[in-house]
């Protein structure tokens, strides 16, 4: 009987806690008179990080892991991206002249744009935790990464449309051999140009937007004409020279600048 009250008292004491917690922050958000629940903070959390208000952060509040890894493995995660994959065609469908001379390009990150590295995140906290690169590399490494589907499909209307597909990621060129597996058994083949990070442009100073940048200019300077980018992180889409448009899949787990 004891040890049942304990157990009950126990739960209790940590359940006050949690709501102790959950009270502290919306006492600190919540001002103006708004009525704010913990689930109004995470999305606001949330949209705030897709609208790049929230830059550099290292790991997402802990209040809002949970809701985050919902987000990430809800339909509404998968409805957000398909209307992304659904305006680039619209926009390749109406607004891209296409010379079809070899020329015409579109670029694609490769995680958590064609690749998805969920799987890896779901293990390691849903963004609670501070990265670890080794591990990441280590999951990598073994090929396993899911395909996005609605990715997927944009990819290969590109590719029936004879547009030159250029992949590039932050990922590190000792990663090549397992990166092209990966894609190739998720369906995604017949891409042109896979650009990957070298120690050079690891270890120069050069951040990830800076080297994704200097690869459109190179790409641009052969006389490339690049209509649209794909990517789910602002360094993928910003810094010049940019193409002709740019669309963003939603992921609020981390942030690559």
């Amino acid at each position: 009987m004891a040890r049942s009250v304990g157990i009950l008292l126990a739960i209790f004491c940590f359940l006050l806690g949690s709501a102790a917690a959950d009270c502290n922050i919306l006492k600190e958000k919540g001002k103006d008179g708004l009525q704010v629940t913990l689930k109004n903070y995470c999305e606001s959390w949330r949209m705030n990080v897709e609208l790049h208000n929230i830059r550099d952060f290292d790991v997402v509040p802990d209040e809002c892991v949970s809701y985050l890894g919902k987000y990430m493995t809800s339909t509404q995660y998968r409805v957000d991206s398909e209307r992304t994959i659904h305006e680039s065609i619209v926009y390749l469908s109406t607004s891209c002249n296409l010379k079809k001379d070899g020329t015409d390009a579109w670029i694609f990150d490769i995680d958590d744009t064609l690749l998805s590295t969920v799987p890896y995140y779901k293990k390691n906290g849903f963004g609670g935790k501070k990265l670890n690169l080794t591990s990441l590399e280590e999951w990598m490494s073994k090929g396993k990464a899911p395909a996005l589907q609605h990715s997927l499909k944009l990819f290969n209307e590109l590719k029936s449309r004879g547009v030159r597909i250029i992949l590039v990621s932050s990922r590190m060129e000792h990663l090549r051999s397992a990166t092209v597996d990966n894609l190739v058994n998720e369906g995604f083949f017949g891409w042109n140009s896979l650009l990957l990070r070298g120690a050079d442009d690891a270890h120069a100073c050069k951040d990830i937007q800076g080297f994704k940048s200097d690869v459109r200019k190179q790409l641009i300077s052969k006389g490339y004409r690049i209509w649209g980018i794909l990517g789910d992180q602002w360094s993928s889409i910003e810094g010049l020279p940019s193409a002709n448009r740019t669309f963003k899949l939603p992921n609020p787990l981390y942030y690559s600048a």
